[in-house]
C-alpha cells in the first residue's frame, strides 16, 4: 500500500515538473493564456472592493448626516394645501421633536453690477437649520429669528455665486438682486459643507434666504416640505408614528396628504441599490473569467493536437488514459493558479492605490479649505 502511495506521489511530481516545463517552453502562449484569467480576477476584486468601500463610506456619511432626522413631504388636500407656521410650531412642541427646518425652493435670476445669472437654485431655511449645521457658513452670519419674523431680504451665497458676481470683492455686506428685489448678502456658505441630507434630498442650493421670505416670493403661505430633528434618544420609528398621528389630525384624517421618510429607510434603499450595482459589476467582470477559461481550454486543445505523437508514445510504453489526462489537467491547473494569484495581487494593489488616491484627494480638499479659511 505504501509502495502504491509512493508511486502515485512520484507520478504527481513528474506530472507537475513536465507541466511546468511545457509552460516555460511556450512562454508567449502561456502568458497570453494566463492574461485572460489575470484580467478577470483583477477586475472582479477591484470592482467589488471599490464598490464595497464606496458603499461603506456613503452609508456612514448618511448615518452621520441623517441620524435623528425625518423628512416630510406634504401633497396636501383641497382644504389644506400644506403646513402653516402654526402647524410647524405644534409639531415642534412634541417631546420627541428638537426642532423643524422648512424647505422652500425656487428658481430665480440673480444680478449684480451688470452681471447676471439665471435659473439659480434658491432655498428658504430657518435659523434652526444653521444650528444643526454649524459648519455650513464659512464667514458672515446666519439667518436669525428676526429675519424670519420680519421677512427680511437677506441671503447667504455659495462660492460659485461669489466668484461669478462678486469677483475680487468681499460679498458680505454687499447688495445683489434676486428677481429684481435687492438682497443684502450676510454670509458665504462653506464649500461642499452645506450638503446635508436635506440638500441631498431637495437639491443643493446656491443661495439661502429666510423661508418666510421665500414663501412670500413664491406667493405662498404654506410649507410643503420640511425636516424634523428628533430629540436625543428618540426612536425614529416611534417618532414617525407620532408625527404621522399628529399630522393626520391636522389633515382631518384624509389619505395621501403627506409622506414621512426616515433616514434608515433611505439608507436601506441605498444599500439595496448599491448591492444590485455591485452584483451587476461583478457579473460583468466575471465574463473576463469565462473568456480566460475558454482561452485555457483552447490552449489545451491545441496542445493535445500538437503532442499527438507524445501521447501515442506514452500509450505504447504502458501509460493508461487517466495518467495522460492528469498531465494536461495539471498543466491547465497551473495556468489557472498562476493567473489567479497574479490577478489577486494586482487586484488588491489596484484597490489599495484607489483608496490612497481617494484619501489624498480628501486631504487636499481639507488643506484647500484651511487655506481659504485663513
Amino acid at each position: 500500500m505504501l509502495k502504491n502511495l509512493r508511486k502515485k506521489l512520484m507520478m504527481l511530481g513528474e506530472c507537475f515538473s513536465m507541466s511546468l516545463s511545457n509552460i516555460l517552453n511556450n512562454r508567449v502562449r502561456s502568458f497570453l493564456t494566463v492574461l485572460g484569467i489575470l484580467i478577470g480576477v483583477t477586475a472582479v476584486i477591484a470592482l467589488i472592493t471599490t464598490v464595497s468601500g464606496f458603499s461603506g463610506t456613503l452609508s456612514s456619511s448618511f448615518m452621520s448626516m441623517g441620524a435623528g432626522t425625518l423628512s416630510v413631504t406634504v401633497t396636501g388636500s383641497d382644504l389644506k394645501p400644506g403646513m402653516t407656521t402654526e402647524d410647524l410650531e405644534e409639531l415642534t412642541e412634541l417631546d420627541i421633536v428638537e426642532g423643524i427646518t422648512p424647505n422652500v425652493t425656487l428658481r430665480s435670476r440673480l444680478s449684480k453690477s451688470g452681471k447676471y445669472k439665471t435659473n439659480v437654485s434658491i432655498s428658504g431655511k430657518n435659523f434652526f437649520y444653521f444650528i444643526k449645521t454649524a459648519d455650513a457658513v464659512e464667514r458672515g452670519r446666519t439667518i436669525h429669528p428676526t429675519d424670519e419674523n420680519s421677512r427680511t431680504f437677506v441671503c447667504l451665497i455659495n462660492h460659485d455665486i461669489m466668484e461669478e458676481l462678486f469677483y475680487g470683492i468681499d460679498p458680505v455686506g454687499e447688495t445683489m438682486y434676486i428677481d429684481g428685489v435687492p438682497f443684502l448678502v450676510i454670509g458665504v456658505l462653506a464649500e461642499s459643507e452645506g450638503a446635508s441630507v436635506i440638500n441631498l434630498l431637495s437639491g443643493t442650493a446656491s443661495v439661502i434666504i429666510p423661508y418666510t421670505t421665500a414663501l412670500k416670493m413664491n406667493n405662498a403661505n404654506v410649507v410643503t416640505s420640511f425636516t424634523v430633528y428628533l430629540a436625543e434618544g428618540a426612536d425614529s420609528t416611534q417618532a414617525s408614528e407620532t408625527i404621522t398621528e399628529t399630522m393626520d389630525r391636522m389633515f382631518s384624517f384624509e389619505e395621501d396628504c403627506f409622506t414621512v421618510t426616515t433616514m434608515s429607510g433611505i439608507e436601506d434603499t441605498m444599500n439595496s441599490m448599491l448591492s444590485m450595482v455591485s452584483t451587476l459589476l461583478a457579473g460583468i467582470a466575471s465574463i473576463a473569467l469565462v473568456v480566460g477559461g475558454i482561452g485555457i481550454m483552447n490552449m489545451m486543445l491545441t496542445t493535445v493536437t500538437e503532442r499527438t505523437m507524445e501521447i501515442g508514445l506514452k500509450k505504447a510504453l504502458g501509460a493508461i488514459p487517466w495518467q495522460i489526462q492528469l498531465q494536461f489537467l495539471m498543466e491547465s491547473f497551473l495556468l489557472s493558479m498562476i493567473g489567479g494569484l497574479l490577478g489577486v495581487a494586482l487586484g488588491l494593489g489596484l484597490s489599495f492605490a484607489l483608496c490612497q488616491a481617494t484619501c489624498c484627494l480628501k486631504r487636499s480638499k481639507v488643506h484647500m479649505k484651511a487655506r481659504r479659511t485663513t
